[in-house]
């Protein structure tokens, strides 16, 4: 990150901090004994050890701080990075295939409804967990085709995995592929030593990449009137 339009500033006043983000500025606050019943509440981001700052750290501070996606992992076809408002056409694309929303919920009716829904999905989600769903973008043409990652299901401690992919990329082994590369990232990056699916039986493509990706059935469930396989995933230590 080099040039004037790249810069992290550590601050530990207040004010300055503030007259920094007004001016657009990304901003982190050097919290130390002498700043302490200072109100720094209105900040995302605050450090004890600013010198001890890692590289990639600093990186995904400034592009949350500046509204930019977060690149997670690549495949060897496939960039995973955060979604964006502006991926919301493509999703719209992607969805407009009946089969794509025969197993999962479609987006919401209005363009412009589910533009705010993903702002809202940046500023909650990716901001407190550091994961969810991510964009699924093609390297070789830049093609948004399709959404993989982690979500928190309520009543169940495993994060689960979710993912989709358009058809025109059906049949590739991008599915596996990108599922493969996020499991990774799960085990070591964020530490889950466990990850649940949840499949509806005909479902028999994605129950069959569950179990090329190492998934065994759990249990059989009942949520919301459906029924589901519940699927683990169990990590080994290192």
């Amino acid at each position: 990150m080099e040039g004037r339009e790249a810069l992290l500033y550590v601050t530990d006043d207040r004010e300055t901090a503030q007259s920094l983000r007004s001016q657009g500025e990304a901003v982190v606050v050097y919290l130390h004994p002498g700043n302490r019943e200072e109100d720094f509440s209105a900040f995302l981001f605050a450090v004890e050890d600013p010198e001890d700052l890692e590289a990639e750290y600093v990186e995904r501070v400034y592009r949350r701080l500046k509204g930019m996606p977060w690149n997670i992992l690549e495949t060897e076809r496939c960039l995973i990075r955060e979604t964006t408002p502006e991926d919301v056409e493509d999703f719209y694309r992607i969805y407009s295939h009946p089969s794509i929303t025969k197993y999962m919920e479609g987006l919401y009716p209005e363009v412009e409804a589910e533009k705010a829904y993903v702002r809202e999905y940046i500023e909650k989600v990716y901001t407190f967990f550091g994961f969810g769903i991510w964009t699924v973008v093609e390297k070789a043409g830049g093609a948004v085709i399709g959404r993989a990652g982690f979500s928190y299901r309520e009543g169940f401690q495993e994060p689960e995995l979710g993912f989709i992919i358009g058809v025109p990329w059906q049949r590739q082994g991008y599915a596996e592929e990108v599922c493969r590369g996020i499991l990774d990232y799960g085990r070591r990056a964020l530490e889950f030593t466990r990850v649940q699916a949840l499949v509806e039986p005909g479902n028999t493509a994605s129950l069959k990449l569950c179990g090329k990706l190492g998934f065994f059935k759990e249990e059989t469930l009942c949520l919301k009137g459906k029924e589901y396989c519940r699927l683990i995933v169990p990590f080994q230590a290192g």
